[in-house]
């Protein structure tokens, strides 16, 4: 008989969360009969879609591709933190590879487990039956969001042409520690995506809310307005960002200290979701790389490239600027540099603190709006000539909101005008590997504020990093580890055995 850990075991520790697998058993834990019996085992289950959703949607699951990408300099102060990443001399043995891998992989084991045995569960009644039924359509949409979160990270961009042979990840959507799965294509990983969506749409009924902690039935629109844009179907993923930004649930905000405390307590009208996080018991990872105060001493790991604070313009009529970036005095191996731009989107939010001072910890913002709006903007841009005037509508309402006049532009100049409006909104979010990717646009490291405090040799890997949109590190390497455990996986081209 299989046997299950309910939560007295934790094999897995990845930057500051701990992922409890429900395949191994020490002495107490109990069996699956006695696991899955009522309803009360069900919401105690519950917890670990919510524990996924939070450990896979901040710290180094952000900030690992962004490192890697073109918005940031290493300080002479960073210790070599993500500095494979940074210079890309990538290893499919790397932490990081293997880390980032085996978290969603982890939690879908408990994903899986609970949507294979949830039927074991003995209602009462028919609240109880809608409480159970509700449960497994969270299990579907956060299994959907993990595959999203593997597929970004280690399979090539969507192509419609290619995307039935391009390699995507392996699917494993029951409970089984014998199976060895080969990778499925891209495509095979996207349907499986949108079958979990639609499955979540059965019963998740919730209402959207502002600063929701657990899923309601926006999450599954904004997952489509996601995956939609990825699998190039602009029509329908501007038309799942516009059933959101049209419910008139979610304004955006307009004033600079609403979007201080966006980011900074972590409440806003524009966060569709962001999971559960209390401290102790709840905690969530930390983005401490950006700002690092040592007492009075601030050392960042890194900071934005030259080109990336120009991008707020140089006066203060966009409200990001002093919220998403801002100036500090620094200290770079014993020597102060004064009014240098670092990230500010994470000061940690005093709600959160472990101590007196900040730990950089926030609740993870894995839905917002802004993001939508961007996404239609994107959909309709790319979608062709036709739409274009909605396009430029869309990305004039998020540039107003936050302090920029409204343009006009056509073509390839409306084009990168959305690109650079997304990578003003969605600064050290996670994306921009990603955006890159699927732009087919390289990395091209720019200007650093002041190369007195930056790593700058070699310098073809650090400031002066070229790369091509078809580097084969843009895509990541499958973990060695699992290569050898799992004979049937093939590993990406440019990443050896």
């Amino acid at each position: 008989m299989k046997k299950i850990v309910i939560i007295l075991s934790v094999i897995l520790m990845l930057q500051g969360f701990y992922f409890c697998t429900l395949d191994y058993l020490p002495a107490g834990s109990v069996e699956q009969e006695q696991a899955f019996q009522k309803i009360g085992d069900a919401r105690s289950l519950r917890n670990y879609l919510y524990l996924a959703l939070r450990g896979t949607a901040n710290g180094e699951y952000f900030y690992a591709t962004d490192i890697q990408s073109d918005l940031l300099n290493a300080t002479l102060s960073y210790g070599n933190v993500g500095g494979l990443l940074y210079s890309w001399e990538l290893y499919p043995s790397d932490y990081t590879i293997e880390a980032l891998w085996a978290g969603p992989y982890g939690a879908l084991k408990n994903v899986n487990n609970f949507l294979d045995k949830a039927d074991l569960i003995v209602t009462k009644d028919s609240t109880e039956a809608a409480e159970l039924a509700s449960y497994v359509s969270e299990a579907h949409l956060t299994r959907a969001i993990l595959y999203r979160s593997l597929i970004l990270r280690y399979a090539k961009d969507y192509e419609p042409a290619t995307a039935a042979e391009d390699l995507g990840v392996p699917l494993v959507l029951h409970y089984d520690v014998t199976e060895r799965p080969a990778r499925a294509t891209v495509a095979e990983v996207y349907d499986q995506i949108f079958a979990d969506i639609a499955a979540a749409k059965v019963a998740l009924t919730k209402a959207g809310e502002q600063n929701a902690k657990y899923l309601t039935k926006d999450c599954i629109t904004a997952l489509e307005a996601q995956v939609y844009l990825e699998t190039h179907q602009y029509t329908l993923a501007a038309a799942a960002a516009d059933r959101l930004i049209s419910s008139d649930v979610y304004p955006l905000v307009t004033t600079r200290s609403a979007l201080t405390t966006m980011w900074t307590n972590d409440q806003s009208t524009e966060i569709i979701f962001q999971p559960v996080s209390t401290e102790p018991s709840e905690a969530t990872n930390a983005l401490g790389i950006y700002i690092s105060f040592n007492g009075s001493v601030n050392r960042p790991y890194y900071v934005p490239q030259q080109w990336v604070v120009d991008l707020f313009g140089s006066n203060n009529a966009d409200i990001r600027k002093g919220v998403f970036i801002n100036q500090y005095e620094i200290d770079i191996v014993g020597i102060k540099y004064p009014n240098v731009w670092l990230v500010s989107k994470y000061p940690g939010n005093p709600a959160l603190y472990t101590g007196t001072t900040s730990n950089y910890a926030h609740c993870p913002k894995v839905f917002r709006i802004a993001e939508m709006h961007l996404i239609k903007a994107e959909a309709l841009a790319w979608n062709g000539a036709a739409t274009e005037a909605g396009a430029l509508a869309a990305l004039n309402v998020l540039r107003n909101a936050r302090g920029l006049a409204s343009i006009t532009v056509y073509g390839d100049a409306l084009k990168q005008a959305i690109q650079e409006e997304r990578t003003r909104e969605m600064l050290c979010e996670g994306t921009r590997l990603y955006d890159l990717k699927r732009w087919k646009l390289g990395v091209e490291r720019k200007a650093p504020q002041n190369a007195a405090f930056v790593v700058t040799a070699p310098a073809e890997k650090t400031i002066n990093l070229r790369k091509a949109a078809d580097d084969d590190f843009f895509v990541w390497g499958i973990p060695r580890n699992d290569i050898l455990a799992n004979p049937n996986i093939k590993q990406n081209p440019g990443w050896g055995s």
